[in-house]
């Protein structure tokens, strides 16, 4: 799938002059409708992407399979998605590798998942667990649709369970590589994956705000089992670039979440305490949060 002639089935993306984009599902005998006037899906359907079409009032367009990341984020949505941005940092700084067993938490609308079944490859395993049908049910359409899944049946990598992640996994007594949290409280569910990750595993946690990173931050800590955690964001900026005129575009893809990462020890291992001291106040009378040994004795003494 993704190369060679379009076939009916398959997502096309039509871009007009002014940019405007159009997804839509080729099906012989049906026909494409815009302001432009109509285009017959028959004269895409057998051609090799990459071509210019007009419509019935002269409208041009470009004509190709949407890419993931285009995909993603025109998608119908149940959740807010993943960003491809966030989606690419996850594969490569969480070492999404093929063959490997990926747990998720929650699906919302299957952003990440596209990008978790793409990376794992055919030998792996995908393992999502969601605790609303209705996000669900958007999930296993957008999934199916990428990546031409037919009716009826599901991806052969993944499994989609309903259910709260901190009590299903556990149940299921899965071993995996990688656990990534994409949820309001992550940190209800650090001890199910620490008990489910492999030594040297990863868990990843996608959260939208400060206090959420601070909290897992400070639980992973406290919980021992882990090494330091990471905490980043990634800012993504297009430029403008016409001649001379060569300055950053208007629209910036700014904050979307935040991700925090951290490897698993081996059973019965800690890592090595922290060496650098808490700054001053860092963990004083107004914090309230988990506290790690480090922490505590960073305490002012009375």
């Amino acid at each position: 799938m993704h190369r060679g002639p379009l076939r009916a089935g398959e997502w096309v993306r039509l871009v007009d002059g002014k940019g405007r984009k159009h997804n839509f599902c080729l099906e012989p005998g049906k026909r494409f409708f815009s302001n432009r006037g109509h285009l017959d899906h028959d004269e895409l359907i057998g051609r090799e992407e990459g071509f210019t079409v007009t419509s019935s009032a002269g409208g041009e367009y470009l004509v190709f399979r949407p890419l993931l990341s285009e995909f993603v984020v025109s998608m119908p949505r149940g959740a807010a998605v993943v960003y491809p941005k966030d989606a690419a940092q996850i594969v490569a700084m969480v070492d999404i590798f093929p063959g490997a067993h990926v747990v998720e938490a929650g699906v919302g609308s299957g952003a990440l998942t596209c990008s978790l079944l793409r990376a794992v490859g055919p030998h792996g395993r995908v393992s999502s667990y969601e605790r609303r049908e209705e996000f669900a049910d958007v999930a296993r359409r957008n999934v199916s649709q990428f990546f031409g899944v037919a009716e009826g049946e599901s991806h052969p990598a993944w499994r989609l369970t309903i259910g709260d992640l901190a009590e299903e996994l556990p149940a299921s007594g899965e071993k995996c590589d990688r656990i990534i949290l994409d949820m309001l409280a992550p940190w209800d569910c650090l001890d199910a994956a620490a008990d489910a990750l492999r030594p040297g595993g990863i868990v990843c946690a996608y959260v939208a705000t400060t206090t959420q990173m601070s909290r897992f931050v400070e639980t992973v800590r406290v919980h021992g089992g882990f090494t330091e955690p990471t905490a980043w964001e990634s800012l993504v900026r297009d430029w403008h670039v016409e001649g001379l005129a060569v300055r950053p575009g208007h629209k910036m893809i700014g904050h979307t979440a935040f991700l925090v990462t951290a490897r698993r020890m081996a059973p019965g291992e800690r890592a090595p305490r922290k060496t650098r001291r808490p700054a001053p106040g860092a963990y004083g009378p107004d914090y309230t949060g988990p506290r790690s040994a480090d922490a505590a004795d960073a305490l002012p003494e009375e």
